[in-house]
């Protein structure tokens, strides 16, 4: 198994990885507000990217017998002038996407790809990383504890 940054050949696996990233949610919401929307599969991963490459990002695979298990994303998105008037604004990475394929979870895959986006963004001058988690996601959040992530904010919801 190896980590290689993103490359156009793989653009239809990082599309499988997506959709499976996204039914996952969808299963655990107990909103059921996410969809897997037709276009989902032909469209996301090139907005994913996209955004990846309008904002000093990455995207890095792992790769096991050329095919493509486990990815992650991550940009280093601008503050907004308006930013700096309540808050510090430390140089921060942020990741967008992490899945690793459920075939071959729970072999330190994930911990690779993180590493892997961490030292990006730590030669990037990055002091933090950021990065969001479904709230009824429990793997991804004890995932993330397990490396030493914590909670800073809580998003709510409520329907009226």
């Amino acid at each position: 198994m190896q980590i290689v940054e993103y490359e156009e050949k793989y653009l239809e696996d990082v599309k499988d990885l997506l959709v499976e990233l996204e039914e996952y949610l969808v299963s655990i919401d107990k909103d059921e507000l996410d969809r897997v929307h037709p276009e989902y599969r032909e469209k996301m991963a090139l907005y994913d990217l996209a955004d990846v490459n309008n904002n000093n990002g990455k995207c890095y695979l792992a790769i096991d017998n050329d095919r493509v298990v486990g990815l992650i994303m991550g940009c280093i998105f601008p503050y907004q002038e308006h930013d700096y008037l309540d808050y510090k604004c430390p140089n921060r990475g942020e990741i967008t996407e992490l899945i690793v394929t459920e075939k071959v979870r729970s072999k330190g895959i994930g911990k690779q790809l993180m590493n892997k986006m961490e030292a990006y963004f730590k030669e990037k001058g990055c002091e933090y990383v950021f990065v969001e988690v479904f709230g009824y996601n429990d793997r991804g959040f004890n995932f993330y504890s397990k490396d030493g992530y914590h909670n800073r904010m809580y998003h709510m919801i409520k329907k009226i």
